[in-house]
């Protein structure tokens, strides 16, 4: 309630799905197909193709005709030593029993892969270190990136970081194509992940200009959706791009495409009235009601009711500043880091599951969708702390169980480990939307950038939870079953925000179960804060 009056209310005359909220869907929901895409690309990118030593240089030996993975048990013991050449081999003969390292490096199948930046720099053995900090380093710059795009919008706009993250997302890839050497690669690496912040920017600068059951409906239907038609579509176009080159260059074409959307998607009415344009904010609603074709009062927003708001201006610090906001703003960084992490962990694992990688990989992003459809007939007649909290159980409880499986029952692993990944999915989709209705406006964008933060230290951890299944399988299962359990349980203590508007003050934000705070004084002519009673 901006200036005593309540924003939906004031705009209410524009109707919920005019053209102009429908554009707005639209545009924003293919930005987050491409977040879709660009965000688990790793997993063919970085994906270690099967290998063996290469034949001494002193061997004459060349067994084109053998399978490469009969091949592989008669060079050596393992991919990463070789029999030593015996002295008085013969073409029949096999080498001795001593081993030694792969002096002459490594061959790589070309079945699955034409080229990883494995096979390309032989990230392997010694160097396999590389890969999974190759993949935190994407998520080091997702993290920055949520950090300063959540300070840049609410300083600059929703609209300008979106736009700038947008950009990032598009030039980075054509760059870390030309990568020379792995070093390089990591540090393009970094900036493409501050590309990524975008999918944060595109939901909050949609649900600000949306009401609540467009907003609804955007975040559930369109823009999680979204990330899962992109994420479905990876596999399809790495299954017919085998070269990690050329499947980077491919996630950058559809950023092209957003640049005459500059002149369509406009700032955030909200976003503007907080900041005290008010003159701007009724130019952006004049135009959707032009779109909409339907008539617009004479006036809209009143200058003098958001004086108080143009001499205030916020920072990192008021996310503490009162009990409720700080309750929520701790929440939010334990469920986010939480869900982040399994979520990822879960999804960027396709690649080392038994059988094919590319139908894992869409298969896991099959559930995705298939969960934030159940989301959406869910979320009006569930509350959402009830959802997130049984979706996460369900997601620890089947992850915990893989312990109990023998390890030579390969389908019920990999059964249970996707079955998994739909509780967590289901709760990654809902977040977006459930803390948008938490956070106040005045703070939201800092807020989601303190909860992407967490989220993604992480996942900048989860590669290396994932490396842990070279010396044990379940073990990563076992991490991310517990972790789920856990966030679970502080998922409870979030109040309900079905049917609620969105807060725009910080004075209104909602205290979790089990705290009661007294009302703050309002200031003259506003309206009272949200009650501050046991939810």
């Amino acid at each position: 309630m901006l200036g005593g009056k309540d924003f939906d209310e004031m705009t209410s005359f524009l109707g919920v799905y005019g053209f102009s909220q429908i554009l707005i869907i639209v545009l924003l929901t293919l930005s987050a197909v491409v977040c879709g895409y660009t965000g688990m690309i790793v997993v063919f990118v970085s994906d270690t193709p099967e290998h063996h030593c290469k034949v001494s240089i002193n061997s004459t030996r060349t067994d084109v005709e053998v399978p490469f993975h009969e091949l592989s048990k008669w060079i050596g013991p393992n991919s990463c030593s070789r029999y030593k050449l015996n002295p008085n081999w013969t073409e029949t003969a096999r080498p001795s029993n001593d081993t030694e390292q792969c002096l002459d490096g490594w061959v790589f199948s070309t079945e699955r892969y034409s080229a990883t930046i494995v096979s390309e720099w032989d990230l392997v053995c010694d160097n396999a270190w590389k890969v999974p900090f190759s993949s935190s380093m994407y998520f080091v710059g997702v993290l920055i990136g949520c950090i300063m795009s959540g300070q840049l919008s609410d300083r600059f706009g929703r609209r300008p970081a979106f736009f700038f993250t947008m950009a990032l997302l598009t030039v980075t890839p054509l760059v870390q194509a030309s990568s020379v050497n792995w070093v390089m690669f990591c540090i393009i690496n970094a900036l493409r992940g501050l590309g990524f912040s975008n999918y944060v920017g595109s939901i909050v600068l949609g649900s600000e200009m949306l009401s609540q059951p467009a907003r609804m409906n955007f975040a559930l239907l369109g823009h999680s959706l979204g990330f899962g038609v992109g994420y479905a579509l990876l596999p399809l176009v790495a299954y017919f791009i085998r070269g990690w080159r050329m499947l980077l260059v491919a996630s950058a074409i559809p950023g092209f495409l957003f640049i005459p959307t500059w002149w369509v998607i406009p700032e955030s009415p909200r976003w503007l009235l907080q900041k005290g344009r008010v003159e701007e904010a009724e130019l952006v609603i004049r135009v959707a009601a032009k779109r909409n074709r339907v008539p617009a009062p004479e006036v809209i927003f009143r200058a003098d009711e958001y004086l108080e708001l143009m001499q205030q201006t916020y920072t990192y610090l008021d996310l503490i500043r009162t009990p409720n906001i700080r309750n929520i703003t701790i929440l939010s960084v334990l469920i986010w880091m939480s869900t982040a992490m399994v979520y990822n962990g879960l999804s960027l694992n396709t690649s080392n599951m038994n059988g094919d990688v590319y139908l894992n990989c869409f298969i896991s992003a099959a559930i995705d969708i298939v969960v934030y459809g159940a989301n959406w007939l869910l979320v009006d007649h569930v509350p959402r702390p009830v959802i997130i909290f049984s979706s996460l159980t369900f997601s620890g409880i089947l992850l915990l169980t893989i312990k109990l499986v023998p390890d030579d029952m390969h389908v019920m692993l990999q059964v249970l480990a996707l079955m998994g990944k739909i509780g967590v999915s289901a709760t990654y989709g809902l977040v977006f939307l459930f803390f948008t209705e938490l956070i106040p406006t005045v703070v939201r964008s800092m807020g989601f950038g303190i909860a992407s933060t967490a989220a993604h230290v992480g996942t900048i951890i989860c590669p290396y939870v994932i490396y842990m299944g070279v010396y044990s399988k379940i073990l990563p299962y076992i991490v991310f079953g517990t972790i789920s359990i856990m966030a679970a349980a502080v998922t409870m203590l979030l109040p309900d925000t079905r049917n609620s508007k969105l807060p725009e003050l910080i004075r209104q934000a909602k205290p979790i179960r089990g705290c009661c705070h007294r009302t703050q004084p309002q200031p003259p002519g506003e309206e009272p804060d949200f009650e501050a009673n046991v939810t």
